[in-house]
């Protein structure tokens, strides 16, 4: 299915560039890029923003669960959705996020992060590509959702 080819670059990107961040930066050290934008090396336990990030440890094994079953029902839905590409599109890339963070929980007990925006003192919650796909997946899905509403031709 063409579809999982999306989901295993969006993997191969995700872990591709955290082993290059791995490799070039300890954790919580931070360069500089932009006026609003810096590369971190962060870990996150939690959720995405790093919600529940100091739960105690039970969050890995509950969000690694969630990102399997969520899977394996995504990858079912591309089999029954096939002819419809936007869904299909946006299905692969949070997919491959999902695949992507799961490989971190099992890995290292946490998801690695590392793009910082930032403006100010104000800092959104560090992220990675695999965060990005997801996002980038979900709106792609609340798009398509309202192109096609019902009664809509």
């Amino acid at each position: 299915m063409r579809w999982l080819g999306l989901s295993a670059l969006v993997i191969t990107l995700d872990q591709i560039s955290k082993l290059e961040i791995n490799s070039h930066f300890v954790h919580g050290e931070s360069l500089a890029v932009l006026g609003v934008f810096n590369v971190v090396l962060a870990h996150n336990t939690g959720a995405a923003f790093s919600m529940l990030n100091d739960a105690g440890g039970w969050q890995r094994w509950m969000f690694s669960a969630i990102a399997v079953v969520a899977s394996i029902w995504i990858v079912w839905l591309l089999r029954k959705h096939q002819q419809q590409e936007l869904f299909c599109f946006a299905l692969a890339l949070i997919l491959g996020g999902a695949l992507g963070n799961l490989m971190d929980r099992i890995a290292y007990g946490y998801v690695v992060d590392f793009l910082d925006f930032h403006w100010g003192n104000h800092h959104f919650p560090a992220f990675n590509i695999a965060d990005s796909a997801i996002t980038c997946g979900a709106a792609l899905m609340l798009w398509d959702s309202l192109m096609h509403k019902p009664g809509k031709s």
